[in-house]
C-alpha cells in the first residue's frame, strides 16, 4: 500500500492525490466509516427505499467487510453498541435506525427488506449479519421493551424468509435472559411475526434443521420447564400453534426415549414378563395408545439385533427373533386396529429394508400364530395396505389369502350344515 501511495504521489496532480488519500481514510478508518454511514442515514431519513439505495452504492467505496459490525450496529441502534447493549460514548449517531422506527409489523417488514437487499448485494455480509443478530439477542437486557419488540418482529420476519438461520435462537437460552423472563417475552413477539409471515410448518422445519425442535422448553427457568407451563404461557399469548408443536415434540422425544430403553432391556436379556410390565406402566404414565405403542415395540424388536447382510439368511434370523418376541407383540395387539397397525409397520419395514422384501410373507404367516388375526390380514389385503411395495407384497400374499378365504367359506358351510 505504501508503495502504491509513493507511485501515485509522483504520478498524479496534488488535488487528485489528496482525493485518493481522503477516500483511503474513509475506507479504512473506523471513525470515518461510522461518520459516512451516519451522514448517509441522516440524509435519507425515514425513506427506507432511499436507505437501501444509499447502502447499495456505499458498498463500492466503504469497507463493509472490515466494518460489518459497525454497519449493523448503526442500522439497528443508531450508533456503535458497547458491551451489554448501551450506545457507546461516541457521539456519532443517527436518529434514523430500527430502534427509533415505528413499532409495527409493516415498518419491520420494510426494514427486513433493507437488510435483505444489502446482504443479497454483498453476500459476504451474510455471516457477519447472523453474528450481529446473535450478539443483539445477548444484549436484550440493555434495550428498552419497545426496542426488544422491534428486534423480535424483525428477527421473526428474517427467519420466516430464510435470511438467517434458526441457530441464532441459541442466544435466547442464555441463563440470565431466561431467568428474568426476557427470552420468553421476546420469543412471543418473534414467533408471532414468523407465523404471520409464513406458518407453523415453517417454524417447525427451520427448528428441526438446526436441531432445536426439542429445545423450546429452555426458554423458561428449570423450575418452570414443563409442557403444561409452556402450553399455558404461549396459548395465553395467542400462540396455540406453537404450544401444540412443543407438546407434539415432547411426545416424540418421550417415544424415542421409550424405544431406547426397550432396546436396552432386550440387550440386557430382561424377561418378557418384565418388559411387558414396563411397557404397560409407560402407557399409563404417558397416555400412549396401543396403536402407537405397538409401532414402538415393533421398531425396538427389529432394532435389537444386527441383521445378516445375506438375503437368504435374514428371513431365518427374523423368524427366530419374532418367535422369541411374539408374546411381547401379542400383548399390545389386543385390538383389531393395533393388529392392522402392526401389519402396516411390517409392510413398511420390509419395503424400507431391501433384504426383507422376500421375508414379508413368512413374517405375516408367523404372525397368524402369534400376533395377527386372519380377518385383519384379509382387511389389509383388500383395502388397508399402503403403497410401499404394494404389488410385490400382494403377490407374495395371494396364495395365502386365497387359502384363508377358502378356509373361511368352508367354516361357514360347516356351520350352516350344523344348523
Amino acid at each position: 500500500m505504501n508503495y502504491i501511495k509513493y507511485v501515485l504521489k509522483w504520478c498524479l496532480p496534488f488535488e487528485t492525490f489528496s482525493c485518493f488519500l481522503a477516500d483511503e481514510k474513509e475506507r479504512f478508518d473506523p471513525t470515518q466509516f461510522q461518520e459516512s454511514i451516519v451522514q448517509g442515514l441522516n440524509q435519507t431519513g425515514t425513506d427506507l427505499e432511499a436507505v437501501a439505495k444509499f447502502l447499495d452504492a456505499s458498498g463500492a467505496k466503504l469497507d463493509y467487510r472490515r466494518y460489518a459490525e459497525t454497519l449493523f450496529d448503526i442500522l439497528v441502534a443508531g450508533g456503535m453498541l458497547a458491551p451489554g447493549g448501551t450506545l457507546s460514548d461516541d457521539m456519532t449517531r443517527t436518529e434514523y435506525c430500527l430502534f427509533t422506527a415505528s413499532e409495527d409489523l409493516e415498518t419491520m417488514q420494510a426494514y427486513a427488506q433493507v437488510f435483505n437487499k444489502l446482504i443479497r448485494r454483498y453476500k459476504y455480509l451474510e455471516k457477519g449479519f447472523e453474528e450481529e443478530i446473535k450478539k443483539l439477542l445477548l444484549f436484550l437486557k440493555g434495550f428498552t421493551e419497545s426496542e426488544r419488540n422491534k428486534l423480535a418482529m424483525l428477527t421473526g420476519i428474517l427467519l420466516a424468509n430464510g435470511n438467517i438461520s434458526a441457530s441464532i435462537l441459541n442466544s435466547l437460552f442464555n441463563e440470565n435472559l431466561v431467568k428474568e423472563g426476557v427470552s420468553a417475552a421476546f420469543a412471543v413477539k418473534l414467533f408471532k411475526s414468523w407465523i404471520n409471515e409464513k406458518d407453523i410448518n415453517s417454524v417447525a422445519a427451520s427448528l428441526r434443521k438446526v436441531g432445536m425442535d426439542n429445545r423450546l422448553m429452555e426458554l423458561f427457568p428449570a423450575n418452570k420447564r414443563s409442557c403444561e407451563h409452556f402450553s399455558k404461557y404461549f396459548t395465553d399469548a395467542g400462540l396455540k400453534e406453537l404450544s401444540d408443536f412443543a407438546r407434539n415434540q415432547q411426545s416424540i422425544g418421550a417415544r424415542k426415549e421409550l424405544q431406547k430403553e426397550l432396546q436396552e432391556q432386550m440387550l440386557r436379556g430382561e424377561t418378557l414378563k418384565d418388559i411387558i410390565a414396563y411397557v404397560r406402566e409407560e402407557m399409563k404414565k404417558t397416555s400412549i395408545s396401543e396403536q402407537t405403542m405397538i409401532g414402538i415395540v415393533w421398531t425396538s424388536v427389529m432394532s435389537s439385533v444386527e441383521w445378516n447382510k445375506k438375503e437368504e439368511l435374514v428371513t431365518e434370523q427374523a423368524i427366530k427373533l419374532l418367535k422369541q418376541y411374539g408374546p411381547l407383540l401379542k400383548a399390545f395387539t389386543s385390538q383389531g386396529l393395533s393388529e392392522l397397525t402392526l401389519l402396516l409397520k411390517i409392510q413398511e419395514y420390509c419395503y424400507d429394508n431391501i433384504h426383507f422384501m422376500k421375508a414379508f410373507q413368512k413374517i405375516v404367516v408367523l404372525g397368524t400364530l402369534c400376533y395377527v388375526f386372519e380377518e385383519v390380514i384379509l382387511k389389509w389385503y383388500t383395502e388397508s395396505h399402503v403403497a410401499k411395495g404394494k404389488s410385490v407384497f400382494l403377490e407374495q400374499m395371494k396364495k395365502f389369502v386365497e387359502w384363508l378365504k377358502n378356509a373361511e367359506e368352508e367354516s361357514e358351510s360347516e356351520e350352516e350344515e350344523g344348523d
